[in-house]
């Protein structure tokens, strides 16, 4: 299937590991342009590397924290710098802190709504009036199962991507007649990093080996595993594509099935 991504550009969050980087590597596959950014400048140039080897297609890497405002605007100049578009913007970032209401304080509330929500608003409100003018665009947040159905010991995460839900539904009605869509997509436990420390916190606070945290967690998916990072960007390609223009509007859990509500 041609997913009619060639020569798109597309910009991919916290791309130098994990989901982001799975996903960067499968725009790329399907031949779009991509700018990288992600805190870790080492790291995301070997992503880069890697990434440029494989596919052929041209890569930047922009190191940046995206929870400073400043610089997720100096990340989306420089890739409107170099492509002169975005068309594709992959909103990503690493998550808050694990932990109940009480062990966090203003600051960490704080934090979570600057990596979280204001990273989001910041890089759609620098690309999207473009994508409008030239009437087609793709915004794809990647938030969590958390949204449809919180996880316990997570409450930043659950509050902030919730947020950033209701953003992206209200956005989805304003510029859909523009050729502009607006999807999330919510990744189950998927086998990352960021599984693994979550894994240890779980561990610490139930009194349990992280292995069994992580045996627990495959008990309830009924798939009986984790996610593949692979797996989750095939899902993400597909929004972006032309085969998706008449969805918006949505959040798609890719989550071997763990969400238990009917819709």
């Amino acid at each position: 299937m041609d997913l009619g991504l060639r020569g798109r550009v597309a910009l991919i969050g916290g791309s130098s590991s994990g989901l982001g980087r799975a996903v960067a590597g499968e725009l790329a596959a399907e031949g779009a342009n991509v700018v990288l950014c992600a805190r870790n400048a080492e790291r995301l140039a070997e992503t880069a590397a890697v990434i440029r080897r494989a596919s052929g297609v041209e890569v930047v890497e922009v190191a940046a924290d995206l929870s400073d405002r400043s610089a997720a605007q100096h990340v989306a100049a420089r890739a409107q710098e170099v492509f002169g578009r975005v068309d594709i913007l992959v909103n990503n970032t690493g998550g808050p802190p694990a932990g109940p209401f009480d062990a966090h304080d203003a600051a960490a509330w704080e934090n979570a709504y600057r990596l979280l929500l204001e990273s989001v608003v910041t890089l759609t409100r620098a690309l999207v009036p473009g994508m409008r003018e030239r009437r087609w665009g793709r915004v794809i947040n990647i938030t969590s199962i958390a949204v449809k159905q919180p996880v316990d010991n997570l409450i930043l995460s659950n509050s902030m991507r919730a947020a950033v839900t209701g953003f992206a539904r209200t956005l989805a009605n304003e510029v859909a007649a523009d050729g502009v869509t607006v999807n999330n997509v919510m990744p189950g436990y998927t086998r990352t990093d960021r599984l693994v420390a979550l894994a240890t916190s779980n561990a610490q606070r139930t009194g349990v080996s992280p292995e069994e945290a992580y045996a627990q967690w495959e008990r309830e998916i009924p798939m009986h595993r984790v996610g593949e990072p692979a797996e989750f960007a095939a899902m993400v390609a597909f929004l972006a594509s032309d085969r998706a223009s008449y969805i918006t509007g949505t959040s798609i859990p890719v989550d071997g099935g763990w969400i238990r509500s009917i819709i």
